[in-house]
């Protein structure tokens, strides 16, 4: 007699009804409830929602466990960790207190999550795959917003050195979407506490800017978003921090692989391309170059919304629904790593850092998809710093072992 097959088990948002993946929410975990999401978008954009299941929790638990400590601040600085008892995977240990929430001047127009963290608009299409062909004049709203994104970008990247501390990034990047008329998309969005992403060596995205100063030997990545008439530009790349890295053979292979990847992948962008195939391609570049890659984080469909269909992974056998048509706007963003490609979310629920603790780098374009290729929107500038870096020949990661 055969056994049925197990139900699938389906996403837990509240309004998705697609089958949940194996992403569960990281403070479920802790508190020993199960909850599974479709995907991490899906569940970013149900978090509102979702939390007030940790809240109804807490009640409880706090009977039973000592609340979480933070360590003495020093003396000299003020500086804390806000977990020291986390089990951390690396080096790195986040330096709080955050600096208050940067304000938007009201002459600026904000996305609909700006005063209370929940991107409505995005519910709208949870559990949907109808992907947003862009007529002529929303394609130059989204031109007109990538081009300020790179603007801010290479502002905070020329400011990104040895002894700079990456809430100083933030605030160089809030001021310069200010300075652009434009809101800084992270800021709020499912309550993100900053106006940028900025992810040091084993952090894979999220990272939240903090008095930690930038040594010489780390890399980094700065993931800038802006909204502005209308429209989200989203980009990052990740950067060498001083000579030390430049010169550090790990270094040099994780921030070139991870470049490469991107720029193999979107060679196969144009209409007909299915939302599946980038992942093959950048799978089996990092691993020539003996890399993984970060499974649970994708590219992502861009336009009046910051986060929508499609979803566009960056794995190899991927099962991504799709297929791409002229003035779609997406995504790509590859994640890689020089170990394992599993992760592990830090106790501020943002910051994604390789579980082993290796080093991981990013690079992310948003694309328009025309009728006979693909426009990089947030394409590099002449001027544009950082840029690719010699491999060193003892850096190229090469297995010498049979596939």
């Amino acid at each position: 007699m055969v056994e049925d097959a197990p139900t699938p088990r389906k996403c837990s948002s509240t309004d998705c009804s697609n089958d949940a993946s194996s992403l569960q929410c990281p403070n479920c975990q802790k508190i020993g409830k199960e909850s599974y999401f479709c995907s991490q978008d899906c569940f970013k954009r149900n978090w509102g929602e979702h939390k007030k299941l940790h809240k109804s929790q807490s009640n409880i638990l706090q009977n039973i466990f000592t609340p979480k400590v933070v360590s003495h601040p020093d003396p000299a600085t003020g500086h804390f960790n806000p977990f020291p008892t986390f089990p951390y995977t690396g080096s790195l240990r986040p330096v709080y207190p955050l600096s208050p929430k940067r304000q938007v001047p009201t002459s600026i127009t904000y996305p609909d999550y700006a005063k209370d963290g929940i991107p409505r608009s995005e519910q709208v299409f949870v559990g949907k795959h109808k992907i947003t062909v862009l007529d002529a004049t929303q394609q130059e709203g989204m031109r007109k917003v990538c081009r300020l994104a790179r603007e801010v970008l290479d502002i905070a990247a020329k400011e990104a050195k040895p002894g700079v501390t990456t809430d100083y990034i933030d605030e160089v990047v809030h001021k310069a979407c200010l300075e652009r008329e434009s809101y800084p998309s992270p800021l709020n969005y499912c309550h993100f506490p900053k106006s940028v992403c900025t992810s040091p060596n084993e952090v894979i995205c999220h990272g939240i800017p903090d008095q930690r100063v930038l040594k010489d030997g780390d890399i980094l990545n700065i993931d800038v978003t802006l909204y502005h008439g209308g429209f989200h530009g989203d980009l990052n790349e990740t950067y060498y921090i001083g000579d030390k890295a430049l010169a550090d053979p790990d270094c040099v292979r994780i921030v070139e692989t991870a470049r490469e990847c991107l720029d193999r992948a979107i060679q196969l962008v144009k209409p007909g391309m299915l939302f599946r195939d980038p992942g093959n391609v950048i799978e089996k570049h990092a691993k020539t170059r003996n890399c993984s890659v970060i499974k649970t984080y994708c590219g992502h469909g861009i336009n009046q919304l910051f986060h929508c269909a499609p979803n566009v992974p960056h794995y190899a056998k991927n099962k991504a629904i799709g297929t791409a048509k002229p003035g779609m706007c997406f995504t790509i963003e590859p994640m890689i790593s020089l170990g394992t490609h599993k992760d592990k979310t830090w106790p501020d629920d943002w910051t994604s850092v390789t579980t082993d603790g290796t080093l991981t780098a990013q690079f992310e374009h948003t694309l328009l998809v025309t009728e006979d290729g693909v426009e990089i929107l947030t394409a590099r500038f002449p001027e544009s710093p950082g840029g690719p870096a010699a491999l060193p020949a003892d850096a190229n990661g090469e297995s010498t072992t049979p596939a």
